[in-house]
């Protein structure tokens, strides 16, 4: 049992044990599907816990230069990537830390295609196959327009698939579940089959969420055997994010103030949801408090404010079984998976700290953050 009230405030907090039980499914899933299962920094880059992570996975994937050398010196192998855009700049730091590489666009490969061959990386294609089950359009990259992937007939006007091209990358998922997986593989098969037998490796992408207590992972190992059944020949790679650290941690807070405006309580915090929990916005979505619970008709409802000057940086409502107080810790579920990675230092807040809650009661410290991380940012 968690004492939150040892935990720094504010605080990014991982629970060893929770990660523990992922990690065992996860590894279920490896090896009753065949299937290679990749590590997203994109949605957990908290390095301290790549070397559980290594030995759980079959490697892990980056999108930028900096994700695809932190994969290469702190995981201990180098990095499948893909980036929207690569560049002349950096390009060269991506190709010394990677051993595959996605292209977004025939116009990418074709310009940096060879550098990448001649460095004996295996080069993939992003495929958009024009299905996604994503319905909030900032997460769907089929979406009419899209500048994500090549489309089947992008394909064919340039008459095939480039040479060279090993693999072919899709990501089409979002917290889904077999089903919509299902769904994706059907439309890749029926939009790009004719390359399928022409390629080694299939990359999946991530949104398996495989990992949440309503997951049908059977249904992900049967299908995924099935598909192989079909195309024996194919490495199939999935790349989720979210599944390895789903609610593996918690965002440690503290009520600061209390503030009454038209009968809206609202209680203010140490944190901010704009800086420090951007999804709850831009999704949105309601995160879960340990201790609070949907306020029911005449329940008295509270407003979790924000530590930032934006108007908008609160959320609400939430119904609590006492009153809460000034220095009572609030403590946000599952805020471990795109948090800490999509932080900011807006108006300057104070960045949480990061700290693991290891096996047998031990706390520790990971990071704390001060003024010259803010200064360091800044010109």
């Amino acid at each position: 049992m968690i004492d939150f009230l040892n935990v720094p405030s504010p605080c990014y907090l991982l629970d060893e044990e929770l990660l523990a039980r992922n990690l065992a499914t996860i590894d279920r899933v490896r090896a009753e599907s065949g299937a290679e299962i990749i590590v997203a920094l994109k949605a957990c880059a908290m390095w301290r816990i790549f070397p559980e992570l290594a030995l759980h996975s079959d490697g892990a994937t980056a999108s930028s230069a900096a994700e695809a050398r932190l994969v290469f010196e702190e995981f201990g192998r180098p990095a499948h990537t893909y980036a929207p855009v690569y560049t002349d700049r950096n390009i060269e730091e991506i190709l010394r830390y990677s051993d595959h590489i996605t292209f977004n666009s025939l116009a990418q490969y074709e310009r940096f295609g060879q550098r990448a061959l001649i460095n004996g990386l295996s080069c993939g294609l992003r495929i958009n196959p024009q299905y996604s089950p994503v319905e909030t359009d900032l997460y769907n990259p089929c979406v009419p327009g899209s500048r994500l992937g090549v489309t089947a007939e992008e394909l064919v006007a340039h008459g095939g698939l480039p040479e060279g091209i090993d693999g072919l990358h899709f990501h089409v998922l979002c917290e889904s579940r077999p089903e919509h997986l299902r769904l994706a593989l059907e439309a890749v098969e029926r939009h790009f089959g004719e390359y399928l037998d022409r390629i080694q490796w299939l990359n999946m992408g991530g949104g398996h969420l495989m990992t949440h207590a309503d997951y049908d992972c059977d249904a992900l190992i049967a299908l995924l055997r099935e598909f192989r059944s079909r195309h024996p020949h194919l490495r199939l790679i999935l790349e989720p994010g979210s599944a390895f650290t789903w609610r593996t941690g918690y965002l440690v807070s503290t009520v600061e103030d209390i503030v009454e405006n038209g009968g809206v309580h609202t209680a203010m915090l140490d944190v901010s949801f704009a800086c420090h929990m951007p999804d709850c916005l831009e999704m949105p979505y309601k995160p879960a408090i340990l201790g609070a619970h949907e306020p029911a008709v005449g329940e008295k409802r509270w407003r979790m404010g924000g530590t930032s000057c934006l108007a908008g940086d609160y959320y609400g409502d939430w119904a609590f079984d006492h009153e809460l107080k000034v220095g009572e810790r609030i403590v946000f579920e599952d805020m471990i998976h795109y948090t800490m990675v999509k932080t900011t230092m807006f108006n300057g807040v104070q960045h949480p700290a990061i700290a693991i809650a290891r096996r047998y009661g031990r706390l520790e410290i990971v990071r704390e953050f001060g003024y010259e991380d803010f200064k360091g940012r800044m010109s």
